[in-house]
């Protein structure tokens, strides 16, 4: 049984090797469409292995590519093969949307991507997550979505709805593009469906967000879409997967639609403490400060989708607020605290925790001298949120 086992690895570690030397991913394109007026704003690139081999379909191209330790590699292929086929098209679209796969997300672009990204795309990029990177490689997502506006393109959060996390991130990745989940759209009376739609609808107004509602396959999806809230739509209905040479898209929009590129906006400078006072975030004294955060718990109190945030330097930092600390820890669907004995570094002479929910955000700062300082600002929160994840190391499963 090991032996076929190990000659399986082997096999696949040969063929997935051929197929990255080889470059034999074969991208297919899926339009994107304006529900409103129908112009095409741009297409998502799918993987595909080689055809008529058991590669071809992508999980099982990935799997193959994990299994021999080159997931890394092929992900990279897959980036660079899917901007090849995007450049082929006669008239390409105002976007060319990509998926990162979570597993590698902290390695370095390779040259050829980086290459083709500087060098003037007639498209602008949009890089996909799913909640899956969220909790995973928090500082590679924010690196990864920093570079992205850097060079002009934007980011997309996928699969919105489909787990809690993807809500409950939401506002610390302030994605240009949200795409709902397809069962969402399945089960639009659903209590659940009008919930996370309701929240979407709420962050897309206040930041300028495009929604995309996924798996339209009729008419009638399209109504549905729009009534969940969604401005564009992606499904067979509009086009299925095809190579570049048989996609023939009309009405291609002459504008994007996005909201120009925020360099700075995932990777703010500073601390904690110094984002927020750059922010004028106002003072409390230790009382008032205690009450935020019973506020703070009373209100994430059997919310599904509250984040914890936190970095103390020194055990005493931590001790004048312990039990409340504790106590939105235990609430929280995610928590992370920056600590001495933690992987991350946590900030010299000053502690600090964050707590966002979809609709509430709280963050106290402060040095160990005393001053605090406090925010339920959602961007200011979200800011100081980010400085915190830059220093989150990978958690990789066990």
């Amino acid at each position: 049984m090991q032996l076929a086992a190990d000659n399986g690895i082997a096999a696949d570690v040969a063929f997935t090797m051929h197929v990255i030397q080889e470059r034999r991913v074969a991208p297919v394109l899926q339009p994107i469409v304006d529900l409103t007026t129908g112009a095409v704003m741009g297409v998502e690139a799918l993987a595909r292995g080689p055809a008529d081999t058991p590669l071809q379909r992508p999980d099982q191209l990935f799997a193959a590519a994990s299994r021999a330790g080159l997931l890394g590699a092929m992900d990279m292929l897959c980036a660079e093969r899917a901007l090849e086929s995007a450049l082929t098209l006669r008239q390409p679209p105002p976007l060319v949307f990509l998926n990162a796969e979570p597993a590698v997300l902290d390695q370095p672009l390779s040259a050829r991507l980086l290459t083709m990204l500087l060098s003037g795309l007639p498209f602008r990029v949009v890089t996909e997550f799913t909640e899956r990177a969220l909790p995973t490689v928090p500082a590679a997502l924010l690196d990864i979505a920093e570079l992205s506006h850097r060079l002009g393109n934007a980011i997309a959060l996928d699969d919105v709805g489909a787990d809690p996390m993807s809500l409950a991130f939401l506002p610390l990745v302030d994605p240009d593009v949200i795409k709902l989940d397809m069962h969402l759209l399945r089960h639009p009376s659903a209590v659940a469906t009008a919930e996370i739609c309701g929240v979407v609808s709420s962050t897309a107004r206040r930041t300028g967000a495009r929604i995309i509602a996924e798996g339209i396959e009729t008419a009638a999806d399209v109504v549905t879409a729009r009534s969940l809230g969604a401005h564009w739509g992606q499904g067979w209905h509009f086009g299925r997967p095809a190579p570049p040479i048989d996609l023939h898209l009309q009405d291609i929009a002459t504008t994007d639609g996005l909201r120009p590129a925020r360099p700075g906006q995932h990777q703010p400078t500073g601390s904690p403490h110094e984002v927020a006072a750059a922010a004028g975030c106002r003072r409390l004294d230790d009382a008032a400060a205690r009450r935020a955060m019973e506020r703070a718990a009373s209100v994430i109190d059997g919310q599904r989708h509250a984040v914890v945030l936190g970095s103390y330097c020194t055990p005493d930092v931590l001790a004048r607020w312990q039990p409340q600390v504790d106590r939105v820890s235990r609430l929280a669907l995610y928590t992370a605290l920056l600590s001495p004995d933690s992987e991350g570094t946590p900030f010299t002479g000053e502690g600090c925790l964050v707590v966002m929910t979809p609709n509430y955000s709280m963050a106290l700062c402060h040095q160990n001298d005393g001053d605090v300082l406090h925010t339920e600002d959602p961007d200011e929160v979200a800011l100081i949120g980010r400085v915190i994840l830059q220093r989150l190391k990978p958690r990789r499963p066990k």
